[in-house]
């Protein structure tokens, strides 16, 4: 095993480290949404929100498809989004301050060594680049499960004599949109709302209904004469419920009950992404499905399906909103389900690399014909001192005193100021009530945890945990599985270095068998699986198997026991392929001399014809552009890294970045 002599840098700008094709990070740096001429709700009742701001949002493992997870659907509150609106916590007045110190804060962060990332499989010598200087220079479409790559290619509507006119988007004027909201979100005293028809003819009317009916689902509307005026009449048809299950008789026979797109974004994850739809739109965010999330810090290509929303509305959605575009809009009966996808494919840019061309091609041709490690990459783990996979073990050990002091204790690392005050009232009380109004944004893990033992007791700190959405209570328990795989893989690797050995596991169909002596030479190590621990699987049949048990037993967890007495928290484990060879490898070396030039074209590009970019034949620097693809809960960090040669955790990066690239 070729062990690098040196760690090379690579210089970053704040928060931009690449992620993986299903999960999000953090640091966040988008601009507040420009909007033109439509109007979110604010507040709405009931708003479904996956988003954590908060430190436990960093790390990332939202539920990765392809390890049979769920949509996630927690509740949260209309006042405290109005809540989060009102405090003016918009990312661009904090950008400044948190430039300076994110530098500093990050010194208590985890380094690769920390979570067991310590080897490579390539022999090249390593070079350094700016990764993700650009969330441009990170793009990611998704795979189908049909294999083909999803792209933004075409933003017509399919015509439908059903959809009404265009004027259904500007027949009502804003304050009459404003009274009508009020009354599908049952905000006011009113039980109708009556806007009067001026100029009136039967065509105009039919549009007032129809602008009504489509844009406010849930409301019906009646015409009535009132003093020789025409006023059309909107009222709830179906109290509360109205608003989950869209208009059901509107909506034709003959078509799929779905309306599939494809999403482009730039810089926002997937889940903040639908939420922001569902406000535009005024329905509730689990009427839209899709087969994984997408990172924050990139652009991103993937299909979403929504039920019951006509294309027509979706597509004047890209009048409203920057930095999305929806469209390759088509009916179907079914919706998305999480994992269907075969993978993602990634387009990135490393910049300013200085190494040889030679180097380059070694590099990525060891890429291509070798592969990487596939390690869980850094997001999986937090950004603070506390990390994800400590509150994980506590779980499982059913330390549940440690659980609720790892999440809310007073920490070194990556957060905000108010957090921060939080945790320094809950040390000094001990009071969840005190410690929760010190936070105004209740939607974080912290405060979740505070509002369940405000409601449980600090007694009943299992049934408190149990208020944060399931899938977030489980990713700390992941967490710990994927510390303990990083762990044993970087043993196995050392022990055997790259070739399969008996007792190594391989799976036939879902089932995972040893690899005995004379079959050694059937196999390469692109078969080879490791378990992540769990009561429903095997160990290898060699030394690798003792480091697992002594590995739990140090953590006083029991290997023959995995079964936790709460349901939820028993981990079956699964099996992942040690080493990954990325599919449709290519890459080039350009150069240039403007930092801020894209150094290739998007899918919005295309649409809009832009002429591709012309590269100097001398450039002040050089850029190395990759093309990859990779299976499902595989990190394009762990592959950047086997080609760079470089640790890829943020507190490294940051350190070895002195100036911050604005």
């Amino acid at each position: 095993m070729n062990q690098m002599t040196e760690m090379t840098g690579v210089s970053l700008k704040r928060g931009s480290v690449a992620v993986e094709d299903n999960d999000s990070v953090a640091p966040g740096e988008a601009k507040r949404q420009k909007v033109s001429e439509c109007s979110p709700t604010k507040g709405q009742d009931g708003l479904e929100n996956n988003s954590l701001p908060s430190s436990e949002k960093v790390p990332g493992p939202r539920e990765t498809a392809g390890e049979g997870k769920k949509n996630s659907d927690p509740q949260s509150e209309a006042e405290e989004e109005e809540e989060e609106d009102e405090d003016g916590l918009s990312e661009e007045g904090e950008e400044e301050e948190e430039a300076e110190s994110f530098a500093n804060m990050m010194k208590h962060g985890l380094t690769e060594l920390d979570v067991g990332i310590t080897k490579f499989v390539s022999s090249h010598q390593g070079f350094s680049g700016i990764l993700k200087e650009r969330y441009s220079d990170f793009v990611v479409h998704e795979i189908g499960k049909d294999g083909r790559i999803s792209h933004l290619s075409d933003l017509s509507v399919p015509v439908d004599e059903e959809d009404p006119s265009e004027d259904v988007f500007t027949v009502l004027t804003a304050e009459e949109k404003q009274r009508l909201e009020e009354l599908q979100l049952f905000k006011n005293k009113e039980t109708s709302v009556a806007i009067e028809v001026i100029e009136d003819t039967k065509e105009k009317r039919t549009v007032i209904h129809q602008a009504i009916k489509s844009l406010f689902p849930g409301l019906e509307t009646k015409t009535e004469d009132r003093e020789g005026k025409k006023y059309i009449v909107a009222y709830h048809a179906a109290g509360k419920k109205a608003l989950a299950n869209p208009r059901k008789h509107s909506w034709p026979k003959s078509r799929g009950s779905y309306c599939h797109f494809v999403l482009y974004k730039e810089n926002k994850d997937t889940m903040d992404a639908i939420n922001l739809l569902s406000k535009y739109l005024r329905v509730k965010p689990n009427i839209f499905s899709y087969m994984g999330t997408k990172d924050k810090r990139a652009i991103t290509v993937q299909e979403i399906a929504v039920l019951k929303i006509t294309a027509q509305r979706l597509a004047h959605l890209n009048k409203c909103l920057m930095n999305f575009k929806l469209g390759n809009f088509s009916y179907q009966k079914n919706p998305l389900k999480l994992g269907e996808l075969q993978g993602n494919h990634f387009t990135v840019v490393l910049r300013n690399i200085t190494g040889t061309d030679d180097q380059v091609e070694q590099a990525m041709n060891s890429l291509k014909e070798i592969g990487f490690i596939n390690y869980y990459g850094m997001q999986r783990f937090g950004t603070t001192a506390v990390p994800t996979y400590q509150v994980g073990r506590a779980i499982l050990q059913n330390s549940w005193a440690e659980v609720m002091d790892l999440i809310l204790k007073p920490r070194s690392g990556a957060e905000k100021g108010y957090l921060v005050k939080c945790r320094e009232e809950w040390a000094k009380t001990k009071d969840p009530a005190a410690a929760l109004r010190k936070l105004p944004v209740k939607r974080c893990v912290e405060g979740q945890l505070l509002r369940g033992l405000s409601k449980y007791g600090l007694k009943n700190i299992v049934s408190a945990f149990g208020i944060i959405p399931r899938n977030n209570r489980l990713m700390y328990i992941h967490s710990y599985q994927s510390y303990v795989w990083n762990n044993m893989v970087s043993k196995r690797i050392e022990e055997y270095g790259l070739n399969p050995v008996p007792g190594d596991l391989v799976l036939k169909g879902a089932t995972a068998t040893c690899i005995e002596e004379d079959d050694v030479n059937n196999y390469s190590i692109h078969d080879v699986v490791m378990p992540l621990p769990g009561f429903d699987v095997i160990y290898p049949q060699h030394k690798i198997s003792e480091a697992y048990r002594e590995m739990l037993t140090a953590d006083n967890l029991d290997i023959d026991n995995m079964r936790h007495k709460i349901r939820d928290y028993s981990l079956s484990g699964a099996y992942r392929k040690i080493i990954i060879r990325p599919q449709n490898v290519s890459w080039e070396v350009v150069a240039y001399d403007d930092p801020k030039i894209p150094l290739f074209n998007t899918d919005v590009d295309h649409l809009e014809g832009k002429p591709p970019p012309v590269f100097a034949s001398e450039g002040k620097y050089r850029a190395l552009k990759m093309d990859f693809s990779l299976p499902p809960s595989t990190y394009a960090t762990m592959a950047i890294r086997e080609v760079l040669k470089m640790d890829t955790s943020i507190k490294n990066q940051t350190q070895l970045n002195t100036t911050w690239l604005r």
